[in-house]
């Protein structure tokens, strides 16, 4: 019988490998980690068509997690190598860096972001301090905070710094998003340091990024410097660009006394596709996680009752940077949700 984690092992671990031969190859294995989640990975999804919406048994929490703390080592590992490659310390071509740009960033912004997203919900503080330094490493730390405090407690509202109503494209929300998450995150961590008498994590969220970037300077110089802050710029992207697209519009009620109707099912969207699954160990099930925040990803589910995008989530973040387009195709749909959850 096959390890429910395999498949998801083997889609999410090729890009490693080829990103750390592109690194001084270049060529080819560059070409491969560019298009291994873009174009191959929207390929696959559509030549394998759906996943299983039943979710593996939660006992396979343990191996769940040895996949992710790989994938969190392999991360930090290449960090350094993927700011070589760029700032073109390694002898690649200019065409050959523009490759390694897209090949680590599409990686970081993925697969990195999507696993440490796993970490941060784990109750180890082992498990849960990797998710946490892979998001400082690429200069995210507060979204460790922000992700559990915030869009974890008040999804859906307006008291979520992240959440998309209806009407607001994506280069609007992003700029927003990430100044209110940082501000709202600080101000919930410094009430919390003052009432417990603990460390305010955000001495650790900006001290890690000012070492990170400091590292980089030092060893790779300006640079360096440049293509740290271009590639963690690209990951940010993406994490808030799958935020976005999870939550478009589905908007809690607002009820006569001020306060939300509760969160549902209903308040996230999904992807069914297997492969662009598999490769986001799972972050395409968000309605499942948003239930059940410590269930481990292999075991999420995906009940017919659970609002599906069109398309896979790497399709949709293409569809979502043309406003219009997005517009005509998901406020229809948001609409229908919404009148299904009145109806409920």
């Amino acid at each position: 019988m096959k390890h429910p984690v395999l498949p998801f092992a083997l889609a999410s671990l090729p890009p490693v490998l080829l990103l750390t031969v592109g690194t001084f190859e270049g060529g080819l294995w560059l070409w491969a980690a560019a298009l291994y989640t873009s174009f191959f990975a929207f390929g696959l999804d559509e030549a394998l068509g759906m996943a299983s919406r039943e979710g593996a048994e939660d006992s396979i929490e343990r191996a769940a997690n040895r996949l992710s703390v790989v994938l969190a080592v392999a991360h930090l590992a290449l960090i350094p190598l993927g700011v070589a490659a760029v700032a073109g310390v390694t002898d690649l071509t200019t065409l050959e860096r523009v490759l390694a740009f897209f090949g680590f960033g599409l990686f970081f912004g993925q697969v990195s972001n999507s696993n440490a997203h796993e970490l941060i919900h784990r109750s180890s503080a082992g498990l849960f301090g990797l998710g946490k330094w892979v998001y400082i490493s690429m200069l995210y730390g507060h979204h460790t905070t922000a992700h559990r405090l915030l869009h974890h407690a008040h999804v859906a509202t307006p008291l979520d710094p992240n959440f998309p109503p209806k009407g607001r494209s994506f280069y609007s929300y992003f700029p927003r998003g990430w100044v209110r998450s940082f501000t709202h995150g600080f101000a919930v961590e410094r009430e919390r340091a003052a009432r417990t008498g603990r460390m305010n994590p955000y001495i650790e969220y900006v001290g890690g990024a000012l070492v990170f970037l400091i590292a980089a300077y030092l060893i790779f110089g300006l640079a360096g410097v440049l293509a740290y802050l271009g590639l963690c710029f690209y990951a940010q992207s993406q994490l808030a660009m799958v935020d976005y697209l999870q939550h478009y519009g589905l908007a809690r009620r607002k009820r006569a006394d001020g306060s939300y109707a509760p969160q549902t099912i209903h308040h996230s969207w999904n992807s069914p596709h297997w492969f662009s699954s598999h490769m986001m160990v799972n972050a395409s099930r968000h309605s499942d996680h948003h239930a059940n925040p410590g269930r481990v990803y292999p075991a999420l589910r995906l009940p017919d009752e659970m609002p599906v995008l069109p398309y896979s989530l790497p399709a949709m973040g293409i569809i979502a940077l043309v406003p219009p387009l997005w517009f005509k195709l998901m406020d229809k749909r948001v609409d229908r949700v919404l009148a299904r959850m009145e109806g409920v």
